[in-house]
Order: structure tokens, then C-alpha cells, then sequence
């Protein structure tokens, strides 16, 4: 009886110790960065691991900078992402790669955009981090094929596809998922309002969208 009390007393300490919670951080730019504040994905998320009660499972961190393309978060990495010691990184970039093609003169070529993409991928993984990636889900709204970027988006959405299958990685394909959302519920053909509010950045409707995939991926992994 002596030697049991001890192994009990044992057994219920550590019962009590608290487990380490998954870091996950998400990556990307200003839709990350806004995720952040209420009402943002990234606050949604948040809140319903609280409310199923995982909490204590979960930290979440936004570092997501405006305007960034890939080789801005492969240039900050290490202090934002790396230096955290993150469990699991979402990834979520390519719009303004796209975007900054026809607004600014600048972009990024898809040969280039894939090499950084990938060596991100490497950095993360190789100091013990697991990737969720993401398709950048739209510029414009319309569902006739008809936004003037939409070429260039299914592109680069195809290109992040294909990394995550040849690195067998999770995926959140977003642009399939507001492409078949405003088929749905955009009959009038807008280019905005319906998950955006200026056919790129998240309205409330667009940030639950994307908080609901991107949580259900989390919690599988």
C-alpha cells in the first residue's frame, strides 16, 4: 500500500500539469494581418476553439504585413515565424504577387514565385514546423471568368497545389472554395460585397469562410 500511494500521487500530478499548447502561426499579408482584429478570421478561429472547449490546445498568432509577396515573408521568416518556434505555419500569400502586376508594375513571375514558396516550406519544416498552405482566393468577385485577374490566380492556385501535393502537406484550396460560394450566392455577377469588400480583402461573411476551412484543417492535423 506504501508503494502505491506514491505512484498515485504521482499519477495525479502529472494529470495536472498543463500539456504544451500548438503554436500556429499565420503568415501572409494584409487579409492576415486584419485577421488579427474582430471580427477577422484569425480572432474566429479563436473563438471557436473556445468554444469546443480546445483552448488550452491552441495558440494563435497573426503575423501577416500589408502589401507583402512571397519573398517578403521568405525575407522575415526567421524573427517572425522561425524564432517563435511555431508547431504548425498557415500559409496564405500569392495576391499581391498577382495583384501588384497591373496596380503597381510589379508582381512576381510563377517560376520565381514557386522557388520562394518552396524554400519557405524547407525553412519551416527543417526547424521542426508543420505547413498548412493556402490558395489566394480572389480579385473580384464575378463568377463569368469575366475579373481581370482571374488567369493569373487560377495560375498561381494551381502552382501552390502542386507544391502541396509533392510535399504531401494539408491545403486549404481557397480559390475553389469562393469560387463555388459566390456561384452560389452571386446571382447579379458583382465584383465585390459578396465575401469582399473591395474584391480582395474579407468582409464578415468572407472571414468566417475562411476561419471555418482553415479550422478544420487545423484540427486534423
Amino acid at each position: 500500500m506504501k508503494k502505491i500511494l506514491p505512484l498515485v500521487f504521482l499519477l495525479a500530478l502529472f494529470a495536472y500539469i498543463p500539456q504544451k499548447k500548438k503554436k500556429v502561426i499565420f503568415f501572409g499579408d494584409s487579409i492576415t494581418q486584419a485577421g488579427v482584429k474582430p471580427g477577422g478570421y484569425i480572432t474566429l478561429i479563436d473563438s471557436m476553439c473556445k468554444l469546443e472547449g480546445l483552448s488550452d490546445g491552441y495558440e494563435f498568432i497573426g503575423a501577416g504585413i500589408g502589401g507583402n509577396k512571397v519573398y517578403d515573408l521568405y525575407l522575415r521568416m526567421q524573427e517572425d515565424v522561425l524564432d517563435k518556434h511555431p508547431d504548425i505555419v498557415v500559409i496564405f500569400v500569392g495576391v499581391n504577387d498577382i495583384w501588384h502586376k497591373r496596380t503597381y508594375g510589379t508582381g512576381t513571375d510563377p517560376d520565381k514565385f514557386e522557388k520562394f514558396y518552396q524554400a519557405i516550406i524547407n525553412k519551416i519544416t527543417e526547424n521542426g514546423g508543420r505547413v498548412i498552405l493556402c490558395t489566394p482566393a480572389c480579385i473580384g468577385e464575378k463568377t463569368d471568368f469575366s475579373n481581370e485577374q482571374d488567369g493569373d490566380l487560377n495560375e498561381y492556385s494551381k502552382i501552390i497545389r502542386q507544391i502541396a501535393a509533392k510535399n504531401k502537406v494539408p491545403l486549404v484550396d481557397l480559390r475553389q472554395i469562393f469560387l463555388a460560394y459566390d456561384q452560389k450566392n452571386n446571382p447579379d455577377n458583382k465584383d465585390r460585397g459578396i465575401l469582399t469588400v473591395d474584391r480582395v480583402h474579407l468582409n464578415s461573411t468572407g472571414n468566417q469562410l475562411v476561419a471555418d476551412k482553415m479550422w478544420n484543417q487545423i484540427k486534423q492535423y
